[in-house]
């Protein structure tokens, strides 16, 4: 997307760091993958609560522990390098209006809570994580992704202005993190599966639109 400050960090020093001597992480690097571990973590919750009640009751366990386990590594990164990282607040169903009526109202299935949810939490979660990272996202940008995309996966709008759907297909390219964690933990998830194919399919859409 061309955003000015995106090569602010250099992403594999950052990773090679912190995978071997994560003590040489700069203040700046240390903020970023702190806050970047405690958006992750926070992400989850508010997810599944604008999923079915099966999904979320299904999930919400592993996804409480997987937070806390996250926020004692953002933790440990931040007061290594005597930073500061925040998480976060991520919209939940009871916040949301969508064409003046309740968010869930315009959505039935899975797939389509799923696509509605991804449009706006990855928004939320790419806005706050490139802030840490010294990107700079247009405020006009955010605000018509976030009205239009609700309006769109949500509501009665019939398509997304070409630089929204342009922002929205990287946002949707979660599904390569989705199939590398699947793979670097030997998982073989039906779930990972599912996930992975509604977002690269989502993703390919939107760049034939």
């Amino acid at each position: 997307m061309d955003f000015a400050g995106v090569d602010s960090l250099d992403g594999d020093r950052v990773e090679r760091r912190l995978r071997t001597a994560p003590e040489e992480l700069t203040p700046e690097e240390a903020r970023s993958v702190a806050t970047t571990l405690l958006a992750d973590g926070a992400f989850s919750e508010p997810y599944c609560e604008w999923l079915p009640t099966w999904y979320e009751l299904a999930l919400i366990a592993p996804v409480r522990y997987c937070d806390w386990r996250l926020r004692r590594v953002a933790g440990a990164v931040a007061d290594r390098a005597s930073v500061t990282a925040t998480a976060p607040r991520f919209s939940r169903p009871t916040d949301v209006r969508i064409d003046g009526a309740p968010a869930l109202s315009g959505v039935s299935g899975f797939r389509d809570r799923f696509l509605l949810a991804d449009s706006l939490l990855h928004l939320e979660w790419f806005d706050h994580v490139a802030a840490a990272d010294g990107i700079e996202v247009p405020d006009g940008l955010v605000t018509r992704a976030r009205e239009e995309s609700l309006s769109y996966y949500g509501g009665g709008r019939d398509r997304l202005s070409p630089d929204v759907r342009r922002f929205q297909r990287h946002l949707f390219a979660d599904d390569r993190w989705v199939r590398r964690v699947d793979e670097a933990y030997d998982l073989d998830s039906a779930l990972f599966g599912v996930w992975e194919g509604l977002l690269r399919d989502e993703r390919r859409r939107l760049g034939q639109e």
